[in-house]
């Protein structure tokens, strides 16, 4: 399968970078994969970890874990993190290592268990070691590094229900603390990433108690991060953003602004199928949104419409989407580069 996407024709104004070169394809089939990248000693590296392959199945969710140096004609195979597989993990590089942060396991039965674990990779060597536990297990959450000293999580799922919660990693210290919860309703499967001292997330899951599901909630927010106390963080609603609500956008942070593309407005279970019984299907557009003016702006959105992601992949000015799900449901190798804002 041929991967990336077709260099832009945009208008004057329209504010893209046009990829130099269209990204291999990952060595197999993979959605909700966690996906970082990195600047090593031998240049810019982007990686994606577990998920789950083209099977679908419980007995699909993988270990398998990729390393793709720029300007390699290919990705190839690393050691993956110890332990089981696992969906809806997260992962943030930070100070020369890659900090992977929880995700869920699925059993035979159906049972589904949020891990706790923060395994650290180390590019230069390829072997993990493992770090300070969560105080709350999330899969599901949202990541960000701020100010190149903290790493947040934000709300996420907690085996049985979402959790409110803003957990803050300190790699220096391998310490955790609890910020500012978030006002809105918890959720899982939303999108978003933190930007100078802001934090921004859209959508999501949230839980209907009576009769209980999961349907999807359409608000945007914005955290504050308090330079001089990052657990204090101050949350307001935003305009709602382009497009429908989403579920599993792929998003992240790119220095000024946040860049949110595909996701689906049907919120579904790890097979794509929704919670509804509906098939979910992706959403074709990408948008971006400016913590400075609190605007959100339309973006040229990559030629195949993907679902089912943990985050955009920022890599030496360079923005990518990895695996994920494309119409149909199905999992797909395909690495997209996505058309960032000036």
């Amino acid at each position: 399968m041929s991967a990336g996407c077709a260099r832009p024709d945009a208008p004057s104004g329209s504010g893209t970078v046009v990829p130099d070169r269209l990204p291999p394809p990952l060595p197999m089939p993979v959605a909700n994969n966690a996906v970082a990248a990195i600047e090593t000693s031998a240049g810019w590296a982007v990686f994606s970890f577990l998920g789950i392959d083209s099977t679908k199945l419980w007995s699909g969710v993988t270990t398998a874990s990729f390393r793709w140096d720029l300007g390699s004609p290919a990705w190839r195979a690393i050691e993956p993190p110890p332990g089981p597989g696992r969906l809806a993990a997260t992962a943030q590089a930070f100070d020369g290592r890659i900090f992977l942060f929880g995700g869920y396991t699925v059993a035979e039965d159906g049972g589904e268990q949020s891990r706790p674990e923060v395994d650290v990779l180390d590019p230069e060597t390829g072997r993990w070691t493992r770090a300070d536990p969560m105080r709350t297990p999330v899969d599901d959450a949202i990541s960000g590094v701020w100010r190149d000293s903290l790493i947040f999580l934000v709300s996420g799922w907690h085996d049985s229900d979402n959790v409110a919660a803003v957990q803050i990693y300190d790699p220096a210290r391998d310490a955790w603390a609890q910020a500012t919860p978030i006002p809105g309703p918890p959720v899982f499967g939303h999108a978003g990433g933190i930007a100078g001292d802001a934090i921004v997330y859209i959508d999501g899951a949230r839980v209907q108690v009576d009769p209980r599901a999961f349907l999807l909630e359409t608000s945007s927010w914005l955290g504050r991060i308090d330079p001089a106390d990052p657990t204090l963080i101050a949350w307001q609603r935003l305009p709602d953003h382009p497009g429908p609500g989403l579920y599993r956008a792929a998003a992240s942070g790119t220095g000024s602004r946040l860049v949110f593309s595909g996701g689906s407005d049907n919120p579904y279970n790890y097979n794509g199928i929704g919670y509804d019984g509906r098939p979910a299907e992706p959403w074709s557009g990408a948008f971006a949104f400016d913590p400075a003016t609190g605007a959100w702006s339309e973006l040229s959105a990559p030629d195949t419409p993907t679902m089912d992601h943990r985050g955009i992949v920022i890599a030496d000015g360079r923005a990518f989407i990895v695996g994920g799900m494309t119409a149909g449901q199905r999992v797909t190798d395909r690495v997209t580069e996505v058309r960032l804002p000036r």
